[in-house]
Formats: C-alpha cells, sequence, structure tokens
C-alpha cells in the first residue's frame, strides 16, 4: 500500500479559523487582516490564538469549519474489499482504478503466487493473528502454510482464468466476474477535514479490518503534517468517539 497527499487546501487553519470568526464578527472577515479577524482570541502569536480557538471548537463540537479545507489522497495497491468499505463513507468523491478499461493480461501469475496484484491477509501467513469474527485463536505453522497454500493457488487460478476468458474474446469488464476480492485497485479521493476525521473515527478504530485501519492511520499521519493543530487536537482528545463528527 502507498498513500501520497497530492493536493491541499493552502494554509488550511488560518482558513477553519476565518470561517469560525466570521460566525461572531460584525466587520466583513474578507475585509479585514488575519490578524485582526483573531484580535478578540486569546493567545500571544497567532499560532498560539489558531490553537485556542480550534480547541475550542473542536471541544464543544463547533465542527462546520473543519468543512472549509479540503485533501486529495492518492492511494495505491489496496484491494476491492477495502475500497468497498471506504466508498460507503458520504461525502468523500471518489476515482477508482477501472477493471473495464485496465486489463491485468499481461500479469505473471508466477508472480501473482508469490504475492503480486492481489493483496494478501495477514491471516494467511501470520499462525498469530486473529481477527475479529474468526473462530479460535492462533493456529500451529502447519495449518497457517495450508492456509497460505490454498490462499496462494486460489488467487493464481482466478487470475489464469481471467487471462485466458480475455484471450477467448470476452471482454475485461466481464472476464472480472472471475477476479477475487482481494484484486488491487488504486484510488483518488478527496475529502474536507471534518469529514476525514468522521472517516477515521470509524475506519482507524480497534474492531475495523486490519487493512481499511493500515490506511486510514497513514493519511492521518498526511493529515498530521498539512492540518497540524487541528489533528494534533484530534489525536489526543478526540479519537474513536464514533459519529460524533458524521455530517
Amino acid at each position: 500500500m502507498d498513500v501520497r497527499l497530492l493536493e491541499a487546501t493552502d494554509d488550511p487553519e488560518r482558513v477553519i479559523c476565518t470561517g469560525a470568526r466570521n460566525d461572531y464578527s460584525e466587520p466583513f472577515v474578507g475585509s479585514q487582516s488575519f490578524a485582526e479577524t483573531m484580535a478578540t482570541i486569546d493567545g500571544e502569536t497567532i499560532e498560539a490564538k489558531k490553537r485556542t480557538l480550534i480547541g475550542r471548537l473542536l471541544d464543544h463540537g463547533h465542527f462546520g469549519p473543519f468543512e472549509h479545507p479540503q485533501a486529495t489522497f492518492a492511494v495505491e495497491g489496496v484491494s476491492r474489499s477495502c475500497m468497498a468499505q471506504l466508498t460507503r463513507h458520504r461525502h468523500v468523491s471518489f476515482d477508482v482504478q477501472s477493471m473495464r478499461y485496465v486489463a491485468f493480461d499481461e500479469v505473471d501469475p508466477d508472480e501473482v503466487r508469490e504475492g503480486a496484484m492481489v493483496v494478501t491477509p495477514p491471516s494467511a501467513t501470520d499462525p498469530d493473528w486473529v481477527g475479529r469474527n474468526q473462530r479460535g485463536g492462533g493456529v500451529d505453522e502447519a495449518t497457517v502454510e495450508k492456509r497460505e497454500t490454498v490462499f496462494r493457488e486460489s488467487v493464481t487460478s482466478s487470475v489464469e482464468s481471467y487471462q485466458e476468458l480475455l484471450d477467448l474474446g470476452m471482454a475485461p469488464e466481464d472476464a472480472r466476474f472471475v477476479l477475487p476480492i482481494g484484486t488491487e485497485v488504486n484510488i483518488v479521493m478527496s475529502m474536507n477535514a471534518r469529514m476525514l476525521m468522521h472517516v477515521s473515527d470509524m475506519r482507524a478504530a480497534a474492531d475495523s479490518q486490519w487493512e481499511i485501519r493500515d490506511l486510514t492511520e497513514r493519511v492521518l499521519d498526511l493529515a498530521a503534517e498539512w492540518c497540524p493543530i487541528t489533528f494534533a487536537h484530534y489525536e489526543e482528545h478526540m479519537k474513536g468517539r464514533k459519529n460524533r463528527l458524521a455530517p
């Protein structure tokens, strides 16, 4: 998996604070400096004032201003299963790599057997891995070796069948039906800061599936660089409180 920040609102926390101050400001915020807009907020510096205001907004549930700044992320190599979970979220914009127009006819099935093209769940290779709905606990080495063999042979067979159907003239949009739900896909997605926090509440939680939890944590790492005051406060005081931030 690879996750990258493509584009994002410049100075997002200035945008958040300006939007919030507009609600209680008699002067028009568009015709004054940011320092004037923030003049009545506690703090010795502009950064301190932003920290004060953003913390106050998040603590009091005033989430609207966090809908102004937006970020766009590129995600490579997640499974179609993970994509199905992610795209359930409203107020996120997606572009998803098409399996109608992108054919995997040149992928080597031997490379698939070694882990290419299909995401391998940890429970296929780690005897100590226990999934949320797994019956029983960890298993012995012989059992996990058998799991891995069954998994690898199954996904390889699916890819071989897919490529054979293409050779027989079937359209990629129809041949794809035989591919596993673990087939890798690339995604571009955009969301505002409030929605990003909501997605994180739902998908970085301990009861989320391992893959989407990993994806969400990577997005949060990028968000912490882009919008540092907001996501530091979210991480320390709010993370995991499901649905509180839902639009």
